[in-house]
């Protein structure tokens, strides 16, 4: 029980500060990709405080022997860059560089109930869902 409500009051934090940075916007995004045009850095010092933050709890992480709500660590990521990082990255970055959103303000942003934010939420949970259904069918498959 704790550990839900630690983790939707993470989410609604994460979720008011998209908000009050406006990195739930797509016209900021846009604007931050806009090297040659009217370039607009808040999204940098958007991202820069957040590794720092994460940089900290590494940190901290590093010196305790199991998390403070129970459970485990999770496995260290893989540091192999392979076809399947390189393609995933690609394909991110091009949605993000085309519509201004990558998934957490998508999410953000059906709160708007405008129709382009629930179309994609929709495409990206259905591209999601495709990725999971071919990964599950790769790690099945005989070949």
């Amino acid at each position: 029980m704790i550990r839900g409500l630690v983790a939707f009051g993470a989410g609604v934090l994460f979720a008011v500060g998209l908000g009050v940075s406006g990195m739930s916007r797509p016209s900021k995004v846009l604007a931050f990709l806009d090297v040659t045009g009217s370039w607009d850095p808040s999204l940098l010092f958007v991202m820069g405080v957040g590794l720092a933050v994460v940089a900290i709890a590494w940190r901290l992480a590093a010196r305790m022997a199991s998390p403070l709500l129970g459970g485990a660590f999770p496995p260290a990521p893989s540091k192999v860059i392979d076809g399947t990082l390189i393609g995933g990255s690609l394909v991110f970055g091009l949605g993000w560089g085309l519509v201004g959103f990558c998934p957490a303000p998508g999410l953000l942003a059906i709160a708007s109930g405008a129709g382009w934010a629930l179309a994609f939420a929709g495409a990206m949970l259905a591209g999601i869902a495709l990725v999971s259904a071919f990964e599950h069918w790769r790690s099945t498959s005989d070949g």
